[in-house]
C-alpha cells in the first residue's frame, strides 16, 4: 500500500489518540479535586460506604451515616453540615453516629 493512502489513517488514529488522551488527563484531575466525606450524604444519596452493614452508590439506609460518605469538592467536607459527627460537619474518616 502506497504512503499517501496510508496518511489519513494515521492522522485519523493520532486526533484520536490525543482525544482520548485528554479525557484521561480530565478525569484523573477530577478524582484530584474531589474528597470522600463522611456524614453528609442523605438517605439513598451516598456515594459509597464503608463497614458493616452497608453496601455501595445509593444504599445508605438513614440520613448522613457516619459509615456512608459522598464526594465533594476538596476543601469542603468539613464546612458541610453532618448532624451526627462529634462535630456537627462532615469527616474525611467514617465514624460512628453519636
Amino acid at each position: 500500500m502506497k504512503i499517501s493512502k496510508m496518511l489519513p489513517a494515521f492522522a485519523i488514529a493520532a486526533v484520536l489518540g490525543g482525544a482520548l488522551s485528554m479525557v484521561a488527563q480530565t478525569a484523573h484531575a477530577d478524582e484530584h479535586a474531589t474528597e470522600k466525606c463522611y456524614g453528609v450524604a442523605a438517605k439513598g444519596a451516598n456515594d459509597c460506604a464503608n463497614g458493616a452493614g452497608t453496601t455501595c452508590a445509593g444504599s445508605s439506609k438513614v440520613d448522613h451515616s457516619g459509615k456512608d460518605w459522598k464526594k465533594v469538592a476538596k476543601g469542603t467536607c468539613e464546612k458541610m453540615d453532618a448532624p451526627h459527627s462529634s462535630t456537627g460537619k462532615g469527616q474525611l474518616a467514617p465514624f460512628d453516629n453519636k
